[in-house]
Protein backbone atom coordinates (compact mmCIF):
# COMPACT_ATOMS: atom_id res chain seq x y z
CA UNK A 1 0.00 0.00 0.00
CA UNK A 2 1.44 3.13 -0.68
CA UNK A 3 2.92 5.20 1.80
CA UNK A 4 1.28 8.28 1.37
CA UNK A 5 -1.94 6.51 2.48
CA UNK A 6 -0.54 6.49 6.17
CA UNK A 7 0.86 10.39 5.95
CA UNK A 8 -2.52 11.32 7.17
CA UNK A 9 -2.71 8.62 10.34
CA UNK A 10 0.89 9.26 11.37
CA UNK A 11 0.05 13.27 11.63
CA UNK A 12 -2.49 12.42 13.57
CA UNK A 13 -0.57 10.27 15.97
CA UNK A 14 1.74 12.96 15.94
CA UNK A 15 -0.45 15.67 17.02
CA UNK A 16 -1.65 13.26 19.96
CA UNK A 17 1.84 13.20 21.27
CA UNK A 18 2.23 16.64 21.19
CA UNK A 19 -0.47 17.43 23.39
CA UNK A 20 0.28 14.54 25.54
CA UNK A 21 3.92 16.56 26.26
CA UNK A 22 2.83 19.63 26.10
CA UNK A 23 -0.67 19.72 26.93
CA UNK A 24 -1.36 17.84 30.10
CA UNK A 25 -5.03 19.41 30.37
CA UNK A 26 -5.95 17.60 27.13
CA UNK A 27 -5.39 14.75 29.91
CA UNK A 28 -8.23 15.59 32.16
CA UNK A 29 -10.88 14.98 28.91
CA UNK A 30 -12.91 11.59 29.71
CA UNK A 31 -12.27 9.39 26.92
CA UNK A 32 -15.06 8.18 24.89
CA UNK A 33 -15.17 4.73 26.08
CA UNK A 34 -15.09 5.90 29.46
CA UNK A 35 -18.11 7.90 28.70
CA UNK A 36 -20.23 5.03 27.67
CA UNK A 37 -19.13 2.89 30.30
CA UNK A 38 -20.25 6.01 32.96
CA UNK A 39 -23.36 6.33 30.91
CA UNK A 40 -24.44 2.85 31.19
CA UNK A 41 -23.54 2.41 34.84
CA UNK A 42 -26.01 5.55 35.49
CA UNK A 43 -28.98 4.50 32.99
CA UNK A 44 -29.48 2.06 35.81
CA UNK A 45 -29.70 4.91 38.78
CA UNK A 46 -32.93 5.89 39.89
CA UNK A 47 -31.55 9.41 40.42
CA UNK A 48 -30.77 9.92 36.80
CA UNK A 49 -33.90 8.97 35.29
CA UNK A 50 -35.61 11.78 38.23
CA UNK A 51 -33.55 13.90 36.45
CA UNK A 52 -34.66 13.28 33.57
CA UNK A 53 -37.81 13.69 34.35
CA UNK A 54 -37.68 17.13 36.61
CA UNK A 55 -36.23 18.95 33.74
CA UNK A 56 -38.21 17.94 31.24
CA UNK A 57 -41.53 18.85 32.99
CA UNK A 58 -39.77 22.11 34.06
CA UNK A 59 -39.39 22.74 30.14
CA UNK A 60 -42.76 21.34 28.84
CA UNK A 61 -43.97 23.94 31.62
CA UNK A 62 -42.59 27.07 30.59
CA UNK A 63 -42.56 26.03 27.39
CA UNK A 64 -46.88 25.26 27.08
CA UNK A 65 -47.42 28.70 28.74
CA UNK A 66 -44.98 30.77 26.47
CA UNK A 67 -46.63 29.19 23.45
CA UNK A 68 -50.37 30.05 25.31
CA UNK A 69 -49.10 33.89 26.06
CA UNK A 70 -46.71 34.07 23.14
CA UNK A 71 -48.98 33.07 19.92
CA UNK A 72 -51.88 35.01 21.31
CA UNK A 73 -50.10 37.98 22.03
CA UNK A 74 -47.90 38.26 19.00
CA UNK A 75 -51.00 37.82 16.90
CA UNK A 76 -52.37 41.01 18.60
CA UNK A 77 -49.69 42.84 18.15
CA UNK A 78 -49.41 42.02 14.62
CA UNK A 79 -53.09 42.77 14.07
CA UNK A 80 -53.56 45.79 16.51
CA UNK A 81 -51.51 49.20 15.97
CA UNK A 82 -52.33 50.64 19.45
CA UNK A 83 -51.05 47.62 21.27
CA UNK A 84 -47.94 47.67 19.26
CA UNK A 85 -47.49 51.16 20.29
CA UNK A 86 -48.06 50.64 23.88
CA UNK A 87 -46.49 47.41 24.60
CA UNK A 88 -44.24 46.99 21.77
CA UNK A 89 -41.52 49.00 23.62
CA UNK A 90 -42.09 47.34 26.56
CA UNK A 91 -41.00 44.19 25.06
CA UNK A 92 -38.19 45.46 22.94
CA UNK A 93 -36.42 46.92 26.73
CA UNK A 94 -37.10 43.32 28.30
CA UNK A 95 -36.17 41.56 25.07
CA UNK A 96 -32.13 41.50 25.38
CA UNK A 97 -32.01 41.00 29.06
CA UNK A 98 -30.98 37.12 29.64
CA UNK A 99 -33.21 34.40 30.82
CA UNK A 100 -30.48 33.74 33.38
CA UNK A 101 -30.19 37.28 34.84
CA UNK A 102 -33.75 37.01 36.06
CA UNK A 103 -32.96 33.64 37.96
CA UNK A 104 -32.15 36.01 41.35
CA UNK A 105 -34.96 38.07 41.22
CA UNK A 106 -37.14 35.26 40.05
CA UNK A 107 -36.16 33.01 42.84
CA UNK A 108 -37.19 36.31 45.15
CA UNK A 109 -40.39 36.76 43.57
CA UNK A 110 -41.77 33.55 43.36
CA UNK A 111 -42.53 31.29 46.35
CA UNK A 112 -40.54 28.44 45.31
CA UNK A 113 -37.42 27.76 43.20
CA UNK A 114 -39.43 25.00 41.18
CA UNK A 115 -41.83 28.07 39.75
CA UNK A 116 -38.72 30.06 39.81
CA UNK A 117 -37.15 27.95 37.16
CA UNK A 118 -39.88 27.02 35.08
CA UNK A 119 -40.84 31.37 34.90
CA UNK A 120 -37.21 31.00 33.54
CA UNK A 121 -37.89 28.59 31.25
CA UNK A 122 -40.78 30.39 29.83
CA UNK A 123 -38.52 33.89 29.24
CA UNK A 124 -36.22 31.46 27.27
CA UNK A 125 -39.51 30.50 24.38
CA UNK A 126 -41.23 33.46 25.30
CA UNK A 127 -39.42 35.98 23.13
CA UNK A 128 -38.44 33.94 20.46
CA UNK A 129 -42.17 32.66 19.71
CA UNK A 130 -43.70 35.87 20.20
CA UNK A 131 -40.88 37.91 17.79
CA UNK A 132 -41.93 34.86 15.11
CA UNK A 133 -45.16 34.93 15.12
CA UNK A 134 -45.37 39.06 14.84
CA UNK A 135 -42.54 38.75 11.77
CA UNK A 136 -44.77 36.10 10.05
CA UNK A 137 -47.77 37.94 10.46
CA UNK A 138 -46.67 40.92 9.21
CA UNK A 139 -45.16 39.07 6.32
CA UNK A 140 -48.23 38.14 4.64
CA UNK A 141 -48.90 39.82 1.46
CA UNK A 142 -51.13 42.71 1.56
CA UNK A 143 -52.66 41.45 -1.70
CA UNK A 144 -54.57 38.96 0.47
CA UNK A 145 -56.52 41.13 2.66
CA UNK A 146 -57.42 43.62 -0.21
CA UNK A 147 -58.80 40.70 -1.95
CA UNK A 148 -60.75 39.13 1.03
CA UNK A 149 -61.70 42.87 1.80
CA UNK A 150 -63.35 43.53 -1.75
CA UNK A 151 -65.12 39.86 -1.33
CA UNK A 152 -66.54 41.48 2.08
CA UNK A 153 -65.04 39.22 4.51
CA UNK A 154 -65.24 39.90 8.21
CA UNK A 155 -62.26 40.52 10.61
CA UNK A 156 -62.78 36.66 11.58
CA UNK A 157 -62.96 35.55 8.11
CA UNK A 158 -59.70 37.42 7.53
CA UNK A 159 -58.17 36.30 10.64
CA UNK A 160 -58.80 32.27 10.77
CA UNK A 161 -58.57 32.31 6.73
CA UNK A 162 -55.57 34.24 6.09
CA UNK A 163 -53.55 35.77 9.22
CA UNK A 164 -53.69 32.36 11.19
CA UNK A 165 -52.90 30.04 8.12
CA UNK A 166 -49.91 32.36 6.55
CA UNK A 167 -48.29 32.55 10.34
CA UNK A 168 -48.18 28.74 11.01
CA UNK A 169 -44.88 28.33 9.67
CA UNK A 170 -43.41 31.16 11.50
CA UNK A 171 -45.20 29.92 15.00
CA UNK A 172 -43.72 26.39 14.27
CA UNK A 173 -40.30 27.76 13.43
CA UNK A 174 -40.24 29.82 16.99
CA UNK A 175 -41.90 27.35 18.91
CA UNK A 176 -39.02 24.65 17.12
CA UNK A 177 -36.15 27.36 18.09
CA UNK A 178 -37.82 28.15 21.60
CA UNK A 179 -37.82 24.73 22.49
CA UNK A 180 -34.05 24.90 22.38
CA UNK A 181 -33.23 27.64 24.37
CA UNK A 182 -35.81 26.00 27.23
CA UNK A 183 -33.47 23.62 27.21
CA UNK A 184 -30.17 26.15 27.66
CA UNK A 185 -31.64 28.07 30.16
CA UNK A 186 -33.64 25.02 32.35
CA UNK A 187 -29.83 23.41 32.94
CA UNK A 188 -28.46 26.68 33.93
CA UNK A 189 -31.25 27.50 36.04
CA UNK A 190 -31.16 24.39 37.70
CA UNK A 191 -27.03 24.84 38.29
CA UNK A 192 -27.81 28.30 39.73
CA UNK A 193 -30.53 27.86 42.02
CA UNK A 194 -29.70 24.37 43.40
CA UNK A 195 -31.59 21.88 41.04
CA UNK A 196 -35.50 23.46 43.00
CA UNK A 197 -37.15 21.53 45.50
CA UNK A 198 -35.71 18.55 45.25
CA UNK A 199 -31.94 19.79 44.93
CA UNK A 200 -30.37 17.07 46.52
CA UNK A 201 -27.73 14.97 45.36
CA UNK A 202 -29.52 11.35 43.22
CA UNK A 203 -33.05 13.45 43.87
CA UNK A 204 -33.59 14.02 40.54
CA UNK A 205 -32.65 18.53 40.66
CA UNK A 206 -32.84 18.09 37.15
CA UNK A 207 -30.28 17.49 34.90
CA UNK A 208 -28.61 21.04 35.44
CA UNK A 209 -28.25 19.88 38.34
CA UNK A 210 -26.93 16.10 37.84
CA UNK A 211 -23.98 17.92 35.96
CA UNK A 212 -23.26 19.93 39.20
CA UNK A 213 -23.19 17.48 41.12
CA UNK A 214 -20.48 15.46 38.67
CA UNK A 215 -18.39 18.26 38.98
CA UNK A 216 -18.42 18.63 42.40
CA UNK A 217 -17.76 14.95 42.73
CA UNK A 218 -15.32 15.23 40.19
CA UNK A 219 -16.92 12.56 37.92
CA UNK A 220 -15.62 14.04 34.55
CA UNK A 221 -17.40 11.67 32.48
CA UNK A 222 -21.02 11.74 34.13
CA UNK A 223 -20.53 15.56 33.41
CA UNK A 224 -20.32 14.83 29.59
CA UNK A 225 -23.04 12.34 29.89
CA UNK A 226 -25.13 15.07 31.21
CA UNK A 227 -24.48 17.13 28.13
CA UNK A 228 -25.45 14.25 25.87
CA UNK A 229 -28.38 13.82 27.56
CA UNK A 230 -29.42 17.18 27.58
CA UNK A 231 -28.35 17.80 23.43
CA UNK A 232 -30.34 14.60 22.81
CA UNK A 233 -33.44 16.29 24.70
CA UNK A 234 -33.14 18.97 22.67
CA UNK A 235 -32.90 17.68 19.34
CA UNK A 236 -35.76 15.09 19.74
CA UNK A 237 -38.21 17.98 21.15
CA UNK A 238 -37.33 20.38 18.73
CA UNK A 239 -37.61 17.55 15.72
CA UNK A 240 -41.00 16.32 17.29
CA UNK A 241 -42.42 20.38 16.73
CA UNK A 242 -41.24 20.45 13.37
CA UNK A 243 -42.63 16.81 12.70
CA UNK A 244 -45.64 17.80 14.01
CA UNK A 245 -45.37 21.00 12.11
CA UNK A 246 -45.16 19.50 8.91
CA UNK A 247 -48.95 18.39 9.27
CA UNK A 248 -50.26 21.96 10.56
CA UNK A 249 -48.87 23.00 7.39
CA UNK A 250 -49.80 20.54 4.67
CA UNK A 251 -49.34 23.22 1.78
CA UNK A 252 -45.89 23.89 2.56
CA UNK A 253 -44.92 20.03 1.70
CA UNK A 254 -44.69 20.97 -2.01
CA UNK A 255 -41.79 23.25 -1.21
Amino acid sequence: MAPEFFAPFKNILGMIGFKKDYLPWVGAIPAPSAVLASWIQVLGQKGYWQSWYMSFFRVMGGFIAAMIIGIPFGLVLAVSRITRWVAFPVFEVLRPIPPLAWVPASIIFWPTQELAITFITFLGAFYTIVINVLGGARSIDVRYFQAAQSMGSSRWDIFRRIILPGTLPSIVVGSAVGMGITWEVVVAAEMISGGGASGTIGSGGGLGFFIWNSYVGGSYEQIVVGMISIGIAGFASSGLLRWLGRYATPWLKAR
